[in-house]
């Protein structure tokens, strides 16, 4: 596409973006997350307009009922005046690698609010728990004025350790009964927490959960903050209006740090980016030099890290090592 079409495009979508419309929102969105030419752009010309939303990470185990209380907490807010968008992340279909579980669907009856916008996206295979593209939607979002963005991970488990890097308040899901609390919290799961959820509140083993949280907080005093806990049961509405005042508070705190934490956030998206990047320019390279590398790092010649250092200088430089 010529330059100056391409930059008419971008800044038709940027200047629908700001003005909140749905549409342009959409097709913004699936810009950015496919990575055109045109969402490249896009993400640059709202920079300008970033950091204004408070940005929601809802993590825990598969089955913990993240969505549902997803969807109690957009009503809460609403309520409370707050527009919401909301990028939930669902496991790739391995056909298509479209999303497969279509959050619309279960958060529907919030989907035609004027101030709710709802988004499924597909993590395609990525670790951690999110989508490579949820940094740049989410971005999309913040410019369209949306005060508060809710992202839920996919529901990898303990690897979902990766929300810590986009969201200003991590809440963590752990429902009673599945039997993983410890494992949980010996991968680190639950040490990013700001608020922890004990879901499922009706359910019989609620109590003993809430016991083992408590305890495993009370003995890793040396962690920065100690998270606070809330019992909700999503389903009848319990605890929702609690959670609700707790993220409340935290997006209070998180005011005042506003101008750091925006400069912490563009380095985690520098580091990410470029990780992809490097991913790309590996995988694809064709080198000699690059598979030399390989064999002698096998053959235990080179040392790992150096091997790395290498490797990276030879997709810096499309394996000529120069």
């Amino acid at each position: 596409m010529a330059g100056d079409q391409l930059k008419l495009r971008s800044d038709e979508f940027v200047a629908g973006v700001l003005r909140g419309e749905h549409r342009a929102i959409a097709r913004a969105i699936s810009a950015v997350e496919n990575e055109t030419e045109i969402g490249r752009a896009i993400v640059q010309g709202i920079h300008p307009h970033l950091g204004r939303a408070h940005v929601l990470g809802i993590t825990g185990a598969p089955g913990a009922g993240k969505s549902t209380l997803v969807s109690e907490l957009i009503g809460e807010f609403t309520r409370r005046g707050k527009s919401v968008g909301v990028v939930a992340v669902d496991p790739s279909s391995p056909f298509s690698g479209g999303a497969i579980l279509g959050d619309r669907i279960r958060m529907e009856r919030h989907s035609l609010a004027e101030r709710v916008f709802i988004r499924s996206l597909a993590s395609r295979g990525h670790l951690g728990g999110l989508s490579r593209a949820v940094f740049k939607v989410v971005d999309v979002l913040d410019a369209a004025g949306f005060e508060l963005i809710i992202v839920e991970t996919v529901g990898a488990g303990q690897s979902e350790v990766e929300i810590a890097e986009i969201a200003d308040t991590r809440v963590v899901v752990c429902p009673p009964g599945l039997g993983d609390d410890v494992q949980a919290i010996k991968a680190g799961i639950l040490e990013i927490a700001d608020i922890l959820v004990v879901g499922k509140a009706d359910l019989p083993l609620a109590d003993k959960t809430e016991l083992d949280l408590r305890f495993m907080l009370s003995v890793t005093k040396h962690a920065p903050r100690q998270p606070t806990i809330v019992r909700v049961s999503a389903l009848s509405g319990t605890g929702v209006t609690e959670l609700a005042d707790a993220i409340g508070a935290t997006i209070r705190g998180a005011a005042s740090r506003r101008g750091t934490g925006s400069r912490e956030r563009m380095r985690r998206l520098f580091a990410q980016e470029a990780g992809n990047l490097l991913r790309a320019r590996l995988t694809a390279l064709d080198s000699a030099a690059l598979d030399a590398l390989c064999d002698a790092a096998a053959r235990g010649e080179i040392g790992h890290e150096d091997a790395v250092t290498n490797a990276i200088r030879l997709a810096m430089n499309d394996g000529s090592g120069a």
